[in-house]
């Protein structure tokens, strides 16, 4: 659900870059008064996680087109709300700048779409009153399928009307929604089996974790997190250094919509105005375009024959780790500035 810049105007996307370094601020505001030393790294490796576990598109059988893990809610249920918020903002802007998956005028759009929906709205008030205290797998389970579904059916639907606000002509806001919907339908309901497994490890694992998140982030000296540490390090080292390998060659959900509609993959770019500006920022950042070198980062042909599966390639295995580790930096880096700036106002 990465949109990029051509679906957007200059003014929508403004929009919602002010809505969402507002959210951002408040998050860092909330999460100062309640941040745990341990949350620091827990924060680090589950963003390095989601960043390698979005790189894997997973087929949805019948329909020519693949999804993958948002992980909103994921981060939401394990960090509470606020820490989730601003790791879904790193390893987006992560994926933005230096790897040119999504637009940065649509930035964001997109943090708000997989940020904002899951951890401010269905975390508090589905998925946390539904599962209470509850330790049950199988009541995790069918609440983690009812967040996931509804996180992604309104990311998806606040793309079309970020679209319709844009004057997008090509996408009419009734064939477009109903190729959304449906589609992300199918791609929630595979996240909410994912997140259930994951929350069902981490509560076998440390269930204090959980409880700390729906309470305040508070985690004492007696809590080691060690194990949980090494798990989601090595499961993004392994998911973006080999299983990017296998990810799905059909399109997204959103660019199968487009597609759709269009009879095109994608809109053509503005030449004018901020748009090309911030394109051409993008192109010198991204040292590694669609998770690949350089080289062979280049869009294909028309003609030319789909691209090989899986895709072994250099090029991805390089952009999973680099990715991971630059998000499990960028958090780390983010986490001791807000502490920083907790004892600093505490000193006073």
């Amino acid at each position: 659900m990465h949109m990029a810049d051509a679906l957007l105007s200059p003014a929508v996307g403004a929009t919602f870059w002010a809505g969402t370094i507002a959210v951002s601020g408040y998050a860092s505001k909330k999460l100062k008064e309640q941040i745990d030393d341990k949350l620091i790294p827990l924060m680090g490796v589950l963003g390095a996680f989601i960043f390698a576990a979005q790189m894997i598109n997973f087929t949805i059988p019948g329909t020519g087109s693949s999804g993958h893990l948002g992980g909103g809610m994921i981060l939401a249920i394990i960090l509470g709300p606020y820490a989730a918020f601003l790791v879904m903002a790193s390893v987006l802007t992560v994926q933005a700048l230096f790897f040119a998956d999504g637009g940065l005028l649509a930035l964001g759009c997109n943090i708000w779409n997989l940020g904002f929906y899951p951890c401010f709205l269905v975390y508090p008030l589905i998925y946390k009153p539904l599962v209470g205290g509850g330790k049950n797998p199988g009541r995790i389970l069918v609440v983690s399928l009812l967040s996931a579904v509804v996180a992604l059916q309104l990311g998806a639907f606040s793309v079309v009307i970020a679209t319709l606000l844009s004057g997008k002509s090509e996408l009419p806001f009734g064939a477009f929604v109903l190729l959304m919907q449906p589609i992300h339908l199918a791609i929630g309901i595979v996240e909410g089996f994912v997140t259930a497994g994951v929350i069902n490890y981490v509560r076998s694992t440390r269930s204090e974790i959980l409880e700390s998140s729906a309470a305040t982030i508070s985690l004492g000296p007696a809590v080691s997190l060690k194990k949980v540490l090494i798990t989601f390090a090595v499961l993004a080292a392994i998911t973006g250094g080999a299983l990017s390998w296998f990810a799905s060659t059909h399109p997204d959900g959103l660019e199968w919509s487009i597609e759709r509609v269009t009879g095109k993959d994608e809109l053509p770019g503005q030449e004018q105005g901020i748009a090309p500006l911030l394109k051409g920022i993008q192109e010198k950042t991204a040292f590694l375009p669609d998770y690949g070198f350089k080289q062979a980062g280049k869009a294909s042909k028309k003609g030319e024959p789909p691209p090989a599966w899986p895709g072994i390639e250099g090029g991805t295995s390089a952009s999973g780790i680099i990715g991971a580790v630059i998000v499990l930096g960028m958090i780390v880096l983010i986490g001791m500035g807000i502490r920083a700036v907790r004892r600093r106002q505490n000193e006073q």
